[in-house]
């Protein structure tokens, strides 16, 4: 079934409103016919005007309004008013061809130089939808603004709420960008009901006839949204029948086969088949060469298999390398014997100086320092030199 809401369902009459209905009397409403008396009070002159008991008056405008000279300077419009807001930058290697043929084609109906930034935007949209969500809708309701009737611009723009998770302006968008000519959209407009806690208009919507004139990918993506329903549904045998048919061949390799087996292995995973689940994340990793999905880490889990980040390890160890280099460099400095003074054991000050505030560096041609503990055997030894000549 269609859904959108009954009131906007056509009439019997036609699409418009019954008040809007043509009368026998013409298309205008009743008190806009002219009646016999309109003529009434006199013959109309020549200009304007009408002739009333021998007295001539002017015929005023409508309204009464003052002729134009007297009016004055007009406030500005509302348009040239509103300050214009500015637009995010667009990406220098960016070309209008870069966008697919189908928007290509929707954009024809806007001016050249308005067409191509459009298409700027909506470029910018896809290249920013995975990275950075918020400037992704920067140049979506950019978008909006410059070309807002046209179907590319409200699905880039519900794309973005989607991947916020605003599902309810993800579905008005992908209802308007519907209703202006948009397809494949099915998919998605099921699963912003879902977002919503609506499961059973999901269902409803996923089962309707639209469903039977999607393409082979789009019936795919739907079966896969299906399949998630059910398990929110707490039916896990409806999730794994879901996604059973033509298309769950081991052996093919469409551009869909690996999100197909990939949400197969997982549904049979929450059915609690957990061999069957490991052979079908092992199929979804053959089929998955640029790795799309996480199906290599599911298949280890399953396995049992524990990767150790070596180069985070690496990095640990160098890190408690400097931790203990620091320690005993801290170390040496405290063993140092310098006093609070700066002064260390041989009475010198930092700088090299010493108590003499002399520069602690001996000269070349300077006598050598005497060692104080020393002295008293050299005078000692000169006193035995001097009693032995005199004994000669």
């Amino acid at each position: 079934r269609d859904d959108r809401p009954r009131s906007y369902d056509r009439r019997e009459s036609g699409d418009r409103p019954r008040s809007y209905d043509r009368r026998e009397s013409g298309d205008r409403p009743r008190s806009f016919n002219r009646r016999d008396d309109d003529r009434r009070g006199g013959r109309f002159s020549d200009r304007g005007g009408a002739d009333r008991d021998g007295e001539r008056f002017e015929r005023r405008d409508r309204f009464d309004r003052p002729d134009r000279d007297e009016r004055g300077d007009r406030p500005p419009r509302r348009s040239d008013a509103a300050p214009r807001i500015p637009e995010p930058p667009i990406d220098e290697d960016i070309q209008f061809s870069d966008l697919d043929n189908t928007a290509r084609q929707q954009l024809r109906t806007l001016s050249k130089e308005n067409a191509t930034g459009v298409a700027g935007h909506l470029v910018m949209v896809a290249r920013l939808l995975d990275t950075d969500l918020d400037r992704a809708q920067e140049h979506a309701d950019t978008a909006v603004r410059r070309a807002g009737r046209v179907a590319a611009v409200r699905e880039a723009r519900g794309l973005v709420a989607y991947r916020q998770g605003d599902y309810q302006l993800a579905l008005a968008e992908f209802r308007t960008a519907r209703r202006l000519g948009g397809s494949g959209l099915l998919p998605l407009l099921v699963d912003s009901e879902r977002g919503l806690g609506r499961h059973e208009r999901a269902l409803d919507l996923a089962t309707g006839p639209e469903s039977r004139q999607l393409s082979p990918e789009e019936r795919i993506e739907l079966a896969i949204v299906v399949s998630g329903i059910r398990r929110d549904l707490d039916q896990p045998q409806a999730a794994v029948l879901a996604l059973r048919g033509p298309a769950l061949d081991p052996s093919r390799r469409d551009p869909w086969s690996a999100r197909l087996f990939y949400a197969y292995a997982d549904a049979l995973a929450a059915a609690g088949e957990e061999d069957e689940a490991r052979t079908w994340f092992a199929h979804a990793v053959d089929a998955d060469p640029n790795q799309d999905t996480d199906a290599v880490e599911r298949l280890e889990e399953i396995d049992g298999v524990v990767v150790l980040d070596l180069l985070d390890d690496d990095e640990n160890e160098d890190e408690d390398e400097d931790e203990d280099e620091s320690e005993d460099e801290d170390e040496s400095e405290g063993d140092s014997g310098e006093d609070y003074d700066g002064r260390g054991d041989d009475g010198q000050d930092d700088d090299g100086r010493g108590d003499d505030g002399q520069d602690g560096t001996r000269r070349p041609d300077a006598p050598a320092a005497t060692d104080p503990e020393r002295a008293p055997d050299s005078a000692e030894s000169s006193d035995v030199e001097a009693t032995e000549d005199t004994e000669r």
